[in-house]
């Protein structure tokens, strides 16, 4: 679904990701850790098409199509969607409008009819109350005034209501309490635990998969993948840190 070959790319000249290989069937997991500054996040980025980041070599493909040659939107409608350590505010936009609006973008940019203000409003509750947040924050601006784990759930139903085919998410246990975190891990499992899907997962910590057990763990350093293994790698990272694997 996902193949990455030899992608380098930096922000502002500094190069940061440094020959970067990686591949991602469908139905799979796979999780990304590694110590701060290492490059997950950029990966992220680099895929989600972020303005600043630039591709200097390599190549990234998504379902045999060439994902650098799209524009953000378009590799939203083709079925990325990107989850931010940092879920950002909108004042004045609220989520029912946000959503609606980019729910029926990408419908169009897939030849798919849009759908009325009723037919949004059903799907968005069920999204809601499968991540236990009240229907009610929907009609408030886009994480304004949320809480950590309140913008998490959110962004959870925001991947529920736009139901990608690949989801890339950074760091989404950051800043989650232990129901938060079983909700989230939740969510996940059941939006995109399906053969015609997969998941990329950034994360610092053991603790989300738990919830999310993956099929595939990598340990991203300097750049680029120096270790891939099973989900006993991230126990063994937990127990012993990135120091001998990032040397």
């Amino acid at each position: 679904m996902l193949k990455i070959e030899n992608l380098h790319a930096e922000i502002d000249g500094k190069e940061i990701l440094k020959g970067l290989s990686l591949t991602v069937g469908a139905g799979e997991v796979h999780a990304i850790m590694g110590p701060n500054g290492a490059g997950k996040s950029t990966l992220g980025y680099v895929l989600g098409g972020r303005p600043g980041y630039e591709v200097t070599a390599g190549s990234a493909t998504f379902n045999g199509v060439d994902l650098l040659d799209l524009a953000p939107h378009e590799r939203a409608a083709a079925g990325l969607f990107l989850g931010f350590q940092y879920p950002v505010e909108i004042p004045g936009v609220s989520n029912v409008q946000f959503l609606r609006e980019a729910l029926n973008s990408q419908r169009r940019g897939r030849g798919e009819p849009p759908l009325s203000g009723a037919e949004f409003l059903k799907v968005a509750r069920a999204q809601a109350a499968g991540l236990g947040m009240d229907a009610e924050m929907l009609k408030r601006p886009v994480n304004v005034g949320f809480s950590g784990g309140e913008k998490k759930r959110n962004e959870m139903v925001q991947m529920g209501i736009l139901n990608p085919r690949f989801a890339i998410l950074d760091e989404t246990d950051s800043g989650l309490d232990i129901d938060a975190l079983r909700a989230v891990g939740d969510g996940i499992n059941r939006i995109m635990r399906a053969p015609d899907k997969a998941v990329l997962l950034i994360t610092h910590y053991q603790r989300l998969l738990d919830y999310v057990k993956p099929d595939v763990v990598h340990v991203l350093a300097g750049g680029r993948i120096v270790k891939t293994g099973g989900p006993e790698l991230a126990l063994e990272l937990e127990a012993a840190g990135y120091a001998e694997v990032a040397a």
